[in-house]
């Protein structure tokens, strides 16, 4: 009933906005393009996010990132493709700004490279999250797998708890607790219900493990997913509702 109250609470404001002839705010959203972000990933959320009215769209590279003043954007978005080449390309300046972002009230998105990026089990990471991989032999191969979301994922992300769905998995990190004092344990949002483990890496350490994470840091929201939704049919979206949960604007 208290959701109910505050969405229409919210719907009011909007509606009244309008009546004023007011444009309702816009969210203002950081994709990240450059070096380490690669494969469909930017190309599928520019065309998700792009087309929203209610989201503004702005893709940095990384110069733009380090040296553009985008502290009025509410949330940053990382892609698929390489962690630590991501970090790498932005910097240690551009690894502190996003890091200050996320403490000061933004909103994190990884995905894949991008949710490797956020640990802070790696030196390179970004540590907005509590987490580490179960592995180092990361190449676990690339195909679909079986996810089941919990609860929690239901209510953030609006698909239904319990129902195993299938998503598109490449070589995504397998998430363990960092079990670092200073940073918010995680919630997990979906559980991987099957894995790949080609390359050596080692069978059975995908299963039941964290597919999707949220996580409070600082004054800002975390999410993470290991798979791409954002490439699976039925699921384009998840990066709307992570986008409006990171951003607390529900």
């Amino acid at each position: 009933m208290r959701r109910l109250f505050l969405l229409s609470l919210v719907s009011v404001f909007a509606l009244n906005a309008v009546a004023r002839g007011e444009t309702p705010a816009k969210l203002k959203v950081i994709l990240y393009n450059d070096k380490g972000s690669f494969g469909l990933g930017v190309p599928r959320i520019t065309e998700i996010l792009g087309k929203r009215d209610d989201i503004q769209l702005v893709t940095l590279n990384a110069e733009q990132l380090r040296s553009q003043d985008w502290s009025d954007a509410q949330v940053v978005i990382f892609s698929g493709g390489s962690g630590s080449q991501q970090s790498k390309t932005i910097g240690e300046a551009g690894g502190k700004k996003v890091h200050d972002f996320v403490q000061n009230g933004g909103g994190y998105i990884g995905i894949c490279g991008g949710a490797y990026l956020a640990c802070e089990g790696f030196s390179w990471g970004l540590k907005v999250l509590d987490a580490k991989t179960v592995s180092s032999k990361w190449q676990r191969g690339k195909g679909n797998v079986k996810l089941e979301l919990t609860a929690k994922g239901e209510e953030i992300l609006g698909f239904k708890a319990g129902e195993q769905r299938e998503i598109r998995y490449a070589n995504g990190p397998i998430y363990c607790t960092a079990n670092v004092e200073a940073i918010p344990d995680f919630e997990p949002l979906a559980y991987f219900r099957s894995e790949l483990a080609e390359n050596g890496s080692p069978v059975g350490a995908m299963v039941n493990t964290p597919a999707m994470v949220a996580a409070p840091f600082g004054k800002g929201r975390v999410i993470c997913s290991s798979p791409h939704p954002e490439q699976t049919d039925g699921m384009d979206d998840w990066i709307v509702k992570a986008v409006r949960w990171v951003a607390k604007a529900r």
